[in-house]
């Protein structure tokens, strides 16, 4: 993987979110949807690749890291309007998603 500079990165908006909604997707052997609160920026919906490992009463209620501005993409005829930052092993056997270690306002920006 190639090296990005400062700029890059700088373009990459990632805020702390709390999942207010989450549902399996049943036509999905890998999805489940999030209805994402992200503080005064509003709410937003993001498909996440997690059903391998989390269920949607994991994620309830909790506040997780997202990228915030990444461009929308269609997804099981809705939009994903963002992306769950998460820690995958190589073998693709454990998956973690970031969470704040203190408790901080939803929308708030990760630097």
């Amino acid at each position: 993987m190639g090296t990005i500079t400062i700029e890059d990165f700088s373009k990459i908006d990632i805020r702390v979110g709390k999942v207010i909604e989450a549902t399996e997707v049943a036509e999905s052997t890998k999805l489940i949807k999030l209805n994402v609160d992200f503080g005064s920026l509003g709410q937003r919906t993001v498909f996440a690749g997690i059903k391998k490992w989390y269920t949607p009463s994991d994620l309830i209620d909790k506040n997780f890291v997202f990228v915030y501005n990444l461009k929308p993409r269609p997804m099981m005829g809705e939009e994903s309007q963002g992306m769950v930052m998460a820690a995958e092993d190589e073998a693709q056997e454990n998956c973690v998603l970031l969470i704040p270690d203190k408790e901080i306002p939803e929308g708030t920006r990760v630097h």
